[in-house]
């Protein structure tokens, strides 16, 4: 997804270098958000979004519309510095036995929700087995399937057997145990991420009606959701963490278009655009000068084929073909203005256990032999490759490029699937509706290669939208989670993507940069790695 948001990125009008960083929310530094700058405390800043697919709840958010008020509304255990390094949020500590296979969260004092209810431990354990159990239908509920217990409220076939995941015990009223399954060397990096946070005990007598209006621990309190208009937070002045909000809330603006919400913001009608229109890339920095962002995150951007219909159990040559038809560098130098890096691997660089050339050359462009592989592969299916995309998230121009690429170099036909929203382009791709590939866009959920690939490709993965599966990929991700160290997981999962290239579940693109801004009206913005910006230390003049 899309998920978790953390290490601080200073806004620049240009960062030329990746650097080795993680995602996630604010990395605990107050710099800035001190008011030195003149900046009022109780200023509303203005931010473009869009419509959540979900009603808005932490275990059932796996979006960039969803997560932005998520990881705003509610703390994490944990995240993460710019160096991909773990720090404490809610969590005094979360500390693991000695082959990690039981991990003690210990949890910090004076921490409340919204409606000023004290957080304990059990609130933790009571929301993750509301969200483990199949019969509430969460769409992270896979996250939890490391815990002792899982497969009893969450069967692969029938119903419940357990209310409860036996690995998840309360010790006290601010510690509680997880036992996992199979010893798991980063379980505390997948901690990191938004399914794993508390619920109030209001929750549990309307979830429905909290969705609507969620109650969180975080910076930000809810306050208003105008569907397909707006939604409002407001600044929860008894928050406990050490990213206190510098301003008195957040507007996030629901746009049917990247280019209405540029001209609102040179227009100083919006404060913050995350992303600029394809159409503005050649004139947002001259239009912002030193208000214009840009820089790398961690995130790609791939065609998905999906598992059914026409494309069920295609030749992977096939989509090798496809990829090598495809030239990234003109695409990215012309239609981008050099706002992407071509991706020579499915895992982004600023993540643990990047390689480069990954690939193996099947990113590069060699329409010969995309042909050649095109042909033995049995060739593209109904001669037709056709995209589905968002048309509220400034694609349309690049998906046309690619498809031209494909169109000349492999002779086949290429269409566009515009569908009008995010929201409905997930929708298709959850009833299996696409009719060959779709846009996927994944933003890193914690800092490891680990996330890039198990949480995409693993034929249980809830964001496993392309229905990959296959069973030597299980196998070596299986392998990989129950390796003794941390070094050793990534090392495995290096191996595995091996194999993931001669399988092509997906044809990594490019990865990402920040192509954004923020108005006159507004100071001390920050994007983290994630590419979302720090919305606590953002100042109102």
């Amino acid at each position: 997804m899309r998920g978790a948001r953390s290490a601080k990125w200073v806004a620049s009008a240009i960062v030329v270098a990746f650097a080795a960083t993680a995602c996630g929310g604010s990395d605990g530094d107050d710099s800035g958000g001190d008011g030195a700058s003149g900046g009022s405390s109780d200023g509303i800043v203005r931010i473009d979004g869009g419509e959540p697919q979900n009603p808005l709840l932490p275990s059932d958010t796996t979006e960039q519309y969803g997560a932005l008020v998520m990881d705003n509304v509610f703390s994490k255990l944990l995240d993460f510095d710019d160096q991909g390094e773990i720090y404490m949020v809610a969590a005094e500590s979360v500390e693991p036995n000695e082959d990690a296979s039981v991990w003690t969260v210990t949890l910090k004092e004076g921490w409340t929700f919204h409606d000023g209810t004290p957080v304990t431990a059990d609130h933790y354990v009571r929301a993750w087995n509301w969200a483990a159990n199949i019969d509430n239908n969460q769409s992270t509920s896979f996250w939890f399937a490391d815990i002792a217990g899982y497969e009893d409220v969450h069967p692969e076939e029938g119903a419940p057997t357990a209310e409860e995941m036996s690995g998840l015990a309360v010790v006290d009223e601010n510690t509680f145990e997880i036992t996992l399954s199979n010893p798991v060397s980063y379980y505390d990096y997948k901690l990191g991420y938004t399914p794993f946070t508390p619920l109030p005990d209001s929750f549990y007598e309307d979830p429905e009606a909290f969705g609507e209006n969620p109650i969180g621990q975080g910076p930000y309190q809810f306050s208003e959701w105008n569907h397909n208009e707006s939604i409002k937070l407001r600044t929860y002045e008894d928050y406990a963490g050490d990213n206190k909000p510098q301003n008195g809330g957040v507007d996030i603006i629901a746009y049917t278009g990247l280019d209405a919400a540029y001209q609102d913001l040179i227009s100083d009608n919006l404060d913050v655009i995350r992303q600029v229109d394809p159409k503005d890339l050649p004139v947002y920095e001259s239009d912002l000068g030193d208000r214009a962002i840009n820089q790398p995150y961690n995130a790609t951007q791939s065609l998905v084929p999906v598992n059914y219909g026409d494309w069920e159990d295609v030749d992977p040559r096939v989509l090798q073909g496809i990829s090598l038809a495809i030239d990234r560098e003109t695409i990215i130098n012309t239609v981008l203005n050099g706002s992407k890096t071509p991706a020579d691997s499915f895992v982004p660089p600023g993540v643990m256990g990047y390689q480069e050339g990954a690939a193996g050359g099947l990113t590069d462009f060699d329409p010969e032999r995309a042909r050649q592989l095109v042909e033995e592969g049995g060739g593209v299916p109904n001669g037709e490759v056709v995209v589905q995309f968002n048309a509220d998230g400034g694609h349309q121009e690049w998906v046309d490029a690619v498809c031209n690429s494909i169109i000349q170099n492999l002779e086949v036909e290429c269409r566009a699937d515009v569908k009008p929203d995010f929201d409905t382009d997930l929708e298709a791709r959850d009833a299996n509706e696409v009719e060959a590939f779709y846009r996927g866009g994944w933003l890193a959920d914690y800092p490891l290669n680990v996330n890039f690939m198990a949480e995409l490709y693993h034929s249980r993965a809830s964001t496993n939208y392309g229905r990959f599966d296959n069973p030597e990929v299980d196998a070596l991700f299986d392998e990989g989670n129950q390796a003794a160290s941390l070094e050793e997981t990534v090392a495995a999962y290096q191996e595995a993507e091996q194999v993931l290239w001669e399988t092509m579940p997906a044809i990594p693109l490019w990865f990402q940069n920040v192509s954004g801004g923020y108005s006159n009206n507004v100071e001390n913005v920050a994007f983290d790695t994630a590419g979302q910006p720090l919305l606590t230390e953002i100042t109102v003049k």
